[in-house]
């Protein structure tokens, strides 16, 4: 069973920062990409950033690119969001994901997700 929980959420000023934290049980994470995505109140979930199971390789929705930030420590079981230049936009729960990397589509079909985390960007 994974299980995922993410944590460091919260409400910041626009052009804030916020690194958000997923720690992913289970011991063949070191195997699985990891996404981020993100819902706002009244919208579809989206797609945020994603990485590949070894961290060589990340991909970014368009909105955030050049902002955000992810990264992981295998030995930690964790993938981190940094999220520089924040905006009232990027307000929404974001969750992250997990799946077994088979090399393509990092952009959605997830098995697992988190419970989610607020992030709240006042204007």
């Amino acid at each position: 069973q994974v299980q995922l929980v993410e944590s460091g959420g919260g409400l910041v000023q626009a052009g804030d920062s916020l690194r958000l934290s997923c720690v992913v049980s289970g011991r063949t994470f070191r195997w699985y990409a990891v996404g981020w995505f993100r819902q706002a109140p009244g919208k579809e979930r989206e797609f945020v950033a994603a990485t590949t199971w070894s961290g060589g390789s990340a991909y970014y929705a368009d909105s955030v690119k050049g902002r955000f930030t992810i990264s992981r420590d295998n030995a930690k079981n964790s993938v981190y969001l940094q999220m520089n230049s924040l905006k009232p936009d990027d307000t929404a729960v974001y969750y992250c994901a997990a799946k077994p990397d088979t090399g393509r589509d990092y952009y959605s079909s997830y098995n697992y997700w988190g419970q989610g985390s607020q992030v709240t960007v006042s204007s």
